[in-house]
């Protein structure tokens, strides 16, 4: 996460562009305001000629942009998008990519009259709803939703690098790490399921595969490029409680 919040007033491409790249890769809540374009491509095609905006990049991948009026915003995608930065020219180039359904939102600014960074944690946040704990009886009476064929086998099963939250077996038989987090994570995430999957490696039968599935509303890109370094895979589910559903 980052160590306070950071502000750029009328920065120049390459520092919004930082500013915006920093806070993407922690996880962070992303603002800026300046004058663009914004174009989707999904379910339908739209395009929002030149104008000020605001444009909002939360860290569980929900993208918002809003103009001088209604308390709606003209355009978004919802959680679980990957959101990147990129200078183009003059430009600074937002993009927020959702894979299933496929969508994509460009937001492409002429100038960046503000752009801040801020860590989104909130100690006051009710421990009780979406824990891990709740995740994870999500995933118990429902492992379909890692993947099909997908038995559990024991929860918080015991490694040297420490207790897995679930081992299970995929529907060849293979052995199956499950690593569970309830909010949006990063490159920690991926080590810490390294790990486990390396520990179970070294203690199983020698040869035998060992997949590791990380599993949590969404991950930075710096995290998804880990995973796929390693061979590592990423799962969205979102922490529910008392019940309640959510979209996968």
């Amino acid at each position: 996460m980052t160590d306070g919040p950071r502000t750029a007033t009328t920065p120049d491409t390459e520092q919004a562009c930082g500013l915006v790249s920093d806070g993407i890769e922690a996880g962070a809540l992303v603002t800026l305001f300046g004058h663009c374009t914004v174009d989707y491509e999904g379910r339908a095609a739209s395009t929002l000629g030149p104008g000020d905006r605001l444009v909002v990049l939360k860290p569980d991948g929900t993208a918002l942009v809003h103009t001088d009026e209604g308390q709606q915003p003209v355009n978004w995608q919802p959680p679980g998008c990957a959101h990147s930065v990129s200078v183009d020219g003059d430009a600074l180039v937002i993009r927020s990519e959702r894979e299933t359904p496929e969508e994509l939102l460009v937001v492409r600014f002429e100038s960046v009259d503000h752009a801040a960074l801020f860590d989104p944690t909130d100690p006051s946040d009710l421990s009780l709803v979406g824990t891990e704990a709740d995740l994870r009886d999500r995933i118990l009476s429902d492992p379909a939703l890692v993947e099909d064929g997908f038995e559990p086998r024991a929860t918080e099963r015991e490694t040297p690098a420490g207790a897995v939250d679930i081992y299970g077996e995929d529907a060849d038989g293979t052995a199956v790490v499950v690593e569970l987090k309830r909010r949006r994570v990063g490159p920690d995430a991926v080590g810490q399921l390294t790990r486990y999957v390396d520990a179970l490696e070294r203690d199983l039968h020698a040869g035998r595969e060992v997949r590791g599935i990380l599993v949590a509303p969404s991950v930075t890109d710096r995290a998804r490029r880990l995973l796929a370094e390693r061979g590592l895979e990423f799962v969205s589910v979102e922490p529910t409680a008392d019940g309640q559903s959510a979209d996968r």
